[in-house]
């Protein structure tokens, strides 16, 4: 088993980051709320470097910072983050699964683990899979680091030290032992009665707690020691990574005050959007359907659904069918907070062949064919299939499909080797009015737009009939094979319901 690690150390951080881009590089701090007595919970490095530092007051690092930008923490933001590293870990592998939250010291960490077990062969190695996922994570706007190792707990406390510098780590079977003896104890997390009871004993590294008898720690220190020694070895159980089931992605902000105009919630709408659009391109996913929720003042909601012609990633088209939504229907009240949801759907590819012009595009061909159904109404648009039914014209639409690059149309059977040429009829559809006069039951001569003239041969009648049960779907047709003096051989029906004579096929 190989277990990947896929690590935000400051997650509250990142999420508003991820959100608001254009506040990297600028001294920043994430508070607990508003007002100057807020707790400040994570800094950026341009506040570090100027003496802000967690666990202060907005108004004592306002002091030391006079640029100092706050933003209060963002319960709507935080859970979007998770759900994209989720995504980015679920671009390399099934099976994936977010981590707890932790508490303590590392409170501020978001994780995800995902089963790399034989994945490294798509990357070239383990380190190329490790740089592909980093590489996927910044492309969500996510800082992360990825460790890979034997067990989750070992690819954890080693993603943890990736904190301390680097960006990825992959720890061989044989090379766990050696690394996870030389790491402090902190990495592990104990709780702060355990924490103090080991610093007693002069216990520092993870080694200095493998060195100790387990027994001996296990009855002076209780079972939670024990625990902390399974995670140290790599040996403590753990259930196999879940497959995920399909769920929506969402991306959700709550606004600072209430917008009750559309071109500043348009704007909201487009940030929102370009990063629901960037998770779902590292998925291979597109974007079908959206529904929009707004949340507005006073408690009320707003749930609308927003459906694309053909599942596109398309910002511009997506923010435009949302645009209009929104100017048909506005909000009855003030905005003061947005989600945006999908559940994504897999981009359709085209196979392209060496030796025939490309054909259109899947996403340009999804499009027209929509816009073709607004114009000449549902269900009348698509590829023509056989009904289930013994009626001779009834037929039924199904999904149009391009002939895949490489098939080859089936042979036709006259040109098979061996075999008699047969010949071909062609279904006019409509039948074509025909008018026929008839000598005892049989036709004599016909006079259509098909064909005109005396009947020379005739073969028939061949009786269908169907639809009894009801007046509206009940058909009798009796059918005769006919050469006319004209040189036509047609297919000559009459409609015993509507007493007409028809043409409904050619012979050619």
């Amino acid at each position: 088993m190989r277990i990947a690690c896929l690590l935000l150390p400051d997650l509250p951080l990142a999420a508003e980051l991820r959100a608001r881009p254009e506040l990297v590089g600028e001294p920043l701090a994430v508070t607990s709320g508003a007002g100057p007595r807020a707790e400040i919970l994570a800094v950026s490095p341009e506040a570090t470097r100027q003496g802000v530092c967690v666990q202060t007051t907005v108004a004592h690092a306002r002091a030391l910072c006079g640029a100092l930008r706050v933003q209060p923490i963002s319960p709507a933001l935080e859970r979007a983050a998770r759900g994209a590293l989720l995504d980015v870990a679920l671009s390399c592998s099934p099976r994936a699964a977010l981590a707890p939250r932790a508490a303590g010291a590392y409170a501020g960490e978001a994780a995800a683990y995902l089963d790399v077990s034989g994945t490294s062969a798509l990357f070239g190695s383990e380190a190329g899979l490790a740089a592909a996922l980093t590489a996927r994570a910044r492309g969500v706007g996510l800082p992360a680091g990825v460790a890979i190792a034997a067990s989750r707990s070992v690819a954890h406390i080693a993603a943890r030290k990736l904190a301390r510098g680097g960006n990825t780590c992959v720890l061989p079977p044989d090379r766990e032992s050696d690394f996870m003896a030389a790491q402090p104890l902190d990495l592990l997390d104990p709780d702060d009665a355990l924490a103090e009871q080991l610093s007693h004993f002069g216990l520092v590294t993870v080694g200095d707690l493998l060195a100790l008898p387990r027994h001996a720690l296990g009855t002076r220190l209780g079972p939670d020691v024990l625990e902390l020694i399974d995670r140290a070895r790599g040996e403590a159980r753990e259930l196999p990574l879940p497959v995920p089931k399909q769920r929506a992605l969402r991306e959700s902000i709550d606004l600072e005050y209430g917008i009750d105009r559309l071109g500043p919630l348009r704007f909201v709408l487009q940030g929102l959007l370009s990063r629901l659009l960037a998770r779902l391109g590292t998925r291979q996913l597109a974007c079908n359907e959206i529904t929009l929720t707004l949340e507005l003042s006073g408690g009320g909601r707003d749930v609308r659904r927003v459906a694309a012609a053909a599942a596109t990633l398309d910002l511009r088209v997506l923010i435009q069918l949302l645009s209009r939504a929104l100017e048909t229907h506005p909000p009855a009240a003030a905005v003061e907070g947005v989600c945006l949801a999908t559940e994504g759907s897999a981009l359709r590819g085209d196979q392209l062949d060496l030796f025939r012009p490309a054909g259109p595009a899947p996403a340009v061909l999804g499009r027209t064919l929509a816009e073709l159904e607004a114009l000449c109404g549902r269900g009348r648009i698509g590829a023509p299939a056989v009904a289930d039914s013994h009626r001779p014209e009834m037929f039924r639409l199904g999904p149009f499909e391009p002939t895949p690059a490489g098939a080859a149309p089936p042979e036709p059977a006259s040109s098979r080797p061996g075999d008699d040429p047969a010949l071909a009829v062609r279904a006019l559809r409509p039948p074509v009015t025909a008018q026929v006069r008839v000598a005892r039951g049989r036709p004599e001569a016909v006079r259509s737009a098909i064909a005109n003239g005396r009947v020379l041969r005739l073969s028939g009648p061949w009786r269908t009939t169907g639809g009894w049960w009801t007046p509206e779907e009940r058909f009798a047709y009796d059918s005769f094979d006919v050469q006319t003096s004209d040189g036509t051989v047609s297919r000559l029906r009459l409609d015993r319901v509507r007493k007409i004579w028809q043409i409904d096929a050619v012979y050619d």
